[in-house]
C-alpha cells in the first residue's frame, strides 16, 4: 500500500524539499550511520536514534516495507585507546558498549533495525571494495596504506557544496606526505605494532572510517539506496567520501535522498567532555521517562538545532501527563458505558485530526506539528469525556486513534505505567455513578463502584452524600 498524499523530504544533496519516490514501489532501503562503540550513548546520539526511528515508523505506518540498517563501528582509534586504558581487547570493548547501546535504545522505545552490522564482520567485503577501487585507478597503495584518489571523482564536494580547492581535511582525515593530494583519504590503514589488524593484499591493517559504511550499504542494501541519514556533522567528510568511493565503483548514485539532523546543545552550549555537560542516556533514564526524552527530541524540527535543558523535560512530562490523564478517563469510561453507534460529528473531527497529522509528517517529517495533532486529539477526547453520555464505539475510536499516532511517535505511556486516578477523575466517576443510580441503572452504578475499588478508591454512602478515600 502506498501512502495517501505525497511525502516530501529535504534532500541535503539538492538543498530542496523533494517529493519522495522509492526505488521500488512499496519498499524502502534506508541506512543511518550508527555509533562508534567506545562509550555509552549520550543525549546527542539519542537525537538521530529517536528521529530516524520515527521516520522508519512513519513509512511503515504509511504502508511501506522498510529494510533499515544501522551499523556499529567496532574498530577505530577510539576503541583502541579505550582498550589500552582498560586492559581489555578491542572486541571486548565493542561487545560491552554494543550491549549497552541496545539496552539504552530499547529503553528509549527505539525499534531494532532490520540489520545492525559490525565493521569487523564486514572485513572481507571492505577489502574486496578497496581492491576494486585500486584496480580501477580510483585508489592507490602507499607504504602499506591505501588512499582514495579524490582527483578521480570530479563530483567530490557535491553533498557539502564545497569546491575541492577550498576543502580542508576533516575529522579522521589524516594529512600524510605520502598522499598524491592532501585531500586524498585513507581506505586501509597499515597496522601499527600491537594494534588489532587483518591480512590484506597491502599487508596487515584495518579499514579507514569512510569505506566501512560504503561496504555495509552495498552488502546489505545494494548499490543505490533510497535514504541515507545521519547527523549534521557527517556531510563532510564522511558522507562526501562515501559518495566518492561508492559512486566511483558502481557508476550509480549511492543514495537518492540524504537526510541530516541538526546539532544538539545543552543549556545553549555545545555538549563536550571539556565543559562537563555530557548527558548519558542511561543516567537520564534513571530520573526521566523515555516518553519525555522522545518528546523533547521530537518537539523541535529535526533540521533545526535542539537545545536540551531540564525545563524542557519538565514541560514534556507535564504535557505527557495531560495525555495520560485523558487515556485514564477514556479507559475508565469505556469500562462502564453501554454499546452505541459512533458519533458522526466526533468521527468527522477525528478524521480531520488524522489528516493534519499525516499532512505534517508528509511535510519533511514535521514532528512538532504532529505532536500538536496528538494534543488536538487529547482535547477532542476530553470534550467527549465531559459529556454525560458517550457511546462505546466513539470511545473505542478515540483510543484507537491514540494508539495509531503512537505507532509513529512512541510517546504514550505503557498501560502498566499509567498514573493513579487524580482527584478530579474520581469526582467525575462518582458523579456518573450518582446519575446512573438516579436513572436506576444499577449495572452501571455497580460497575463504577467496582472500578473505583480496583483502583484503590473506597466509597461511603452517607446522608450528606458520597464520600471517598484512598486505601
Amino acid at each position: 500500500m502506498e501512502p495517501s498524499g505525497q511525502i516530501r523530504i529535504y534532500n541535503t544533496l539538492s538543498g530542496e524539499k523533494e517529493t519522495f519516490k522509492p526505488l521500488e514501489a512499496g519498499r524502502i532501503r534506508m541506512y543511518v550511520c550508527g555509533p562508534t562503540v567506545y562509550d555509552y550513548i549520550h543525549i546527542g546520539n539519542a537525537r538521530p536514534l529517536v528521529f530516524f526511528d520515527v521516520v522508519r515508523r512513519y513509512f511503515e505506518w504509511s504502508g511501506y516495507e522498510v529494510r533499515y540498517v544501522v551499523n556499529f563501528t567496532d574498530v577505530d582509534d577510539k576503541l583502541i585507546r579505550r582498550a589500552a586504558e582498560t586492559g581489555m581487547t578491542v572486541p571486548e570493548v565493542a561487545d560491552m558498549y554494543i550491549r549497552a547501546y541496545f539496552e539504552d535504545a530499547d529503553a528509549l522505545g527505539v525499534r531494532r533495525a532490520t540489520v545492525h552490522p559490525r565493521v569487523t564482520e564486514t572485513i572481507p567485503d571492505i577489502i574486496a571494495f578497496i581492491d576494486a577501487l585500486v584496480k580501477s585507478g580510483h585508489a592507490y597503495e602507499s607504504g602499506g596504506d591505501v588512499f582514495f584518489r579524490v582527483s578521480s571523482f570530479p563530483d567530490y564536494g557535491k553533498l557539502s557544496k564545497q569546491k575541492i580547492e577550498s576543502l580542508q581535511a576533516g575529522a579522521r582525515v589524516e594529512i600524510d606526505e605520502r598522499k598524491e593530494n592532501p585531500h586524498d583519504f585513507v581506505l586501509w590503514k597499515a597496522a601499527k605494532p600491537g594494534e588489532i589488524c587483518w591480512p590484506s593484499p597491502w599487508g596487515e591493517g584495518r579499514p579507514g572510517w569512510h569505506i566501512e559504511c560504503s561496504a555495509m550499504i552495498r552488502k546489505y542494501l545494494g548499490e543505490t539506496i533510497d535514504i541515507h541519514g545521519g547527523g549534521f556533522d557527517l556531510p563532510f567528510p564522511h558522507h562526501e567520501c562515501e559518495i566518492a568511493q561508492s559512486e566511483s565503483l558502481t557508476g550509480r548514485p549511492l543514495a537518492n535522498y540524504w537526510m541530516h539532523n541538526g546539532y544538539l546543545n545543552v543549556n545553549h552550549e555545545k555538549m563536550s567532555k571539556s565543559l562537563g555537560n555530557v548527558v548519558n542516556v542511561r543516567d537520564l533514564l534513571k530520573t526521566t521517562s523515555r516518553q519525555a526524552i522522545r518528546f523533547v527530541i521530537l518537539s523541535t524540527h529535526y533540521r533545526n538545532p535542539l537545545n536540551y535543558h531540564g525545563e524542557a523535560l519538565r514541560q514534556a512530562e507535564n504535557g505527557l501527563q495531560r495525555i495520560a490523564n485523558c487515556l485514564i478517563g477514556l479507559r475508565h469510561r469505556l469500562s462502564v458505558v453501554l454499546d452505541g453507534e459512533p458519533d458522526a460529528e466526533i468521527e468527522a473531527e477525528l478524521q480531520a485530526i488524522r489528516e493534519r497529522f499525516r499532512a505534517q509528517m508528509n511535510d519533511d517529517f514535521n514532528t512538532p506539528e504532529a505532536i500538536t495533532a496528538l494534543f488536538d486529539l487529547t482535547s477532542l477526547a476530553n470534550r467527549v469525556l465531559a459529556r454525560p453520555v458517550a457511546t462505546k464505539a466513539t470511545l473505542e475510536r478515540l483510543l484507537a486513534q491514540f494508539r495509531e499516532f503512537d505507532e509513529v511517535l512512541g510517546l504514550l505511556p505503557d498501560e502498566s505505567d499509567v498514573a493513579p486516578l487524580l482527584d478530579e477523575e474520581v469526582e467525575r466517576l462518582i458523579r456518573e455513578r450518582a446519575e446512573a443510580r438516579r436513572r436506576k441503572d444499577w449495572a452501571t452504578a455497580d460497575a463504577i463502584r467496582n472500578l473505583l475499588t480496583e483502583r484503590g478508591i473506597v466509597l461511603e454512602d452517607t446522608p450528606q452524600g458520597v464520600r471517598w478515600k484512598r486505601k
